[in-house]
């Protein structure tokens, strides 16, 4: 057996779809461990994009099953759409994709609570107001409609209503009325008609695929720097986007974990709100934004961007145990003439290799210069392909964060990537 656990490590956008699509004809099972629709993975085959929110990028590879695990949480009614887009496409889903029943489901309310509080709130988040944070507090709270209950009626709708007394108080705080739960009932109940041969005991489909001595690759979402305990705290996600994370929400022990991969963009993204150390607001910003596309796939927001940060790429490798990195968007550098990058941080006159414990709005990035290329990369396929400037900016990253960089992207498609080899033979 070998797991392998694939993590953004930045904050978010990296490309883990593209990464996870690469890797797995190599695997036997794909499993989505965290987060939710807030999600956006991104996956662009001959020229035609898909976008999964919720269902692992393996998906489109006829070899791997895919399972959705208990650490995720579900809005069922995307969950359908996607499962319909596939379908349309010609990729089965039927026999090859779960959903545990333990995974907690965002509801109607969720979302509106959401929305509502980042239109109050002075100190917007910046979340994509998608129902997420307010389904992990049912979670937390021991309140929590699973997607198990979607299955049951009656016992849908006895926590519907016992969920909506809890939030009710907080929905007239912020000015609104909540949806009924006859209304949540209904469709939800409905969806879960829909669903049911696809909700099953995913834990279990691990634990033999386990046995059976099969390659595991575990799909993380969002970054290391929106992790709830080791990011920009309170600027984070609800849930655990580190390696660690898919422990807990895949369903399997940490001595089954083999390797860890954290997935960088050569430069740096942000979207909403929190500290963005090496964030630019001037032209070069902008070239980064035009060249990279950087819009929001679930949210079409236009990201925040910055020179590459190397003091979070260190904290990154440490909180995952990183064994090696996968470099995405190398090619968006090719617009730009000369590369800044983020050695440290430099706070109240003592300079830090690693983020502090708060200000990092108030720290100040230490930027070296490093010379830039304008070759059009996309056609490499290895790394001693590239541009001497090009390799030199990978050989740098590699020395100053103590980690090697794998797979390299220079493109969007699936095609348009340079040292790419099976991560599990390793």
């Amino acid at each position: 057996m070998s797991a392998l656990v694939v993590v953004g490590a930045q904050w978010g956008d990296e490309g883990k779809g593209k990464v996870v699509d690469l890797y797995a004809p190599y695997a036997d099972l794909v499993v989505r461990y965290a987060g939710g629709a807030n999600a956006g993975h991104t996956l662009v085959v001959d020229g035609e994009k898909l976008i999964l929110h919720l269902i692992p990028s393996g998906i489109l590879h006829e070899r791997a099953k895919c399972v959705v695990g208990q650490g995720t949480v579900i809005d069922p009614a995307v969950f359908l759409k996607e499962i319909e887009a596939l379908n349309e496409r010609g990729v089965t889903t039927q026999s090859r994709l779960l959903v545990s029943p333990r995974a907690h489901v965002v509801l109607p309310h969720h979302k509106l609570i959401d929305t509502l509080r980042e239109k109050k709130s002075n100190a917007a988040i910046g979340t994509t107001k998608r129902g997420i944070g307010p389904c992990y507090e049912d979670k937390v709270a021991r309140r929590g409609i699973r997607m198990g209950d979607l299955l049951d009626a009656e016992r849908l709708r006895s926590k519907v209503e016992a969920n909506l007394e809890c939030w009710r108080p907080v929905a007239e705080d912020l000015g609104s009325g909540l949806p009924s739960a006859n209304e949540i009932v209904g469709e939800y109940a409905e969806l879960g008609e829909t669903l049911a041969a696809y909700i099953g005991d995913a834990t279990a489909l691990v634990s033999a695929s386990i046995r059976a001595d099969e390659n595991i690759l575990l799909e993380g979402a969002q970054g290391t720097m929106l992790d709830i305990d080791n990011g920009t705290y309170p600027f984070v996600t609800s849930s655990n986007a580190v390696a660690g994370g898919a422990c807990a929400g895949a369903g399997i022990g940490p001595t089954q974990i083999r390797r860890a991969i954290g997935i960088a963009k050569a430069y740096a993204t942000r979207v909403g709100g929190g500290p963005f150390p090496t964030e630019l607001h001037n032209e070069p910003g902008q070239q980064l934004r035009d060249a990279g596309a950087e819009y929001g796939s679930t949210t079409g927001r236009p990201r925040r961007c910055g020179w590459l940060d190397l003091v979070a790429l260190r904290h990154a490798v440490a909180v995952n145990g990183l064994d090696e990195l996968a470099i995405t968007k190398l090619d968006v550098l090719s617009a730009v003439p000369q590369l800044e990058i983020c050695v440290a941080y430099e706070l109240d006159g003592v300079r830090l290799r690693y983020p502090p414990y708060e200000r990092i709005d108030a720290a100040q990035p230490v930027y070296e210069t490093l010379e830039g290329w304008s070759e059009d990369i996309s056609s490499c396929r290895a790394r001693n392909e590239l541009p001497p400037a090009a390799q030199r900016y990978l050989a740098r990253i590699e020395r100053e964060v103590d980690c090697q960089v794998g797979v390299i992207s220079v493109g969007p498609d699936r095609e348009d990537t340079a040292e790419l080899r099976n991560p599990f033979d390793a």
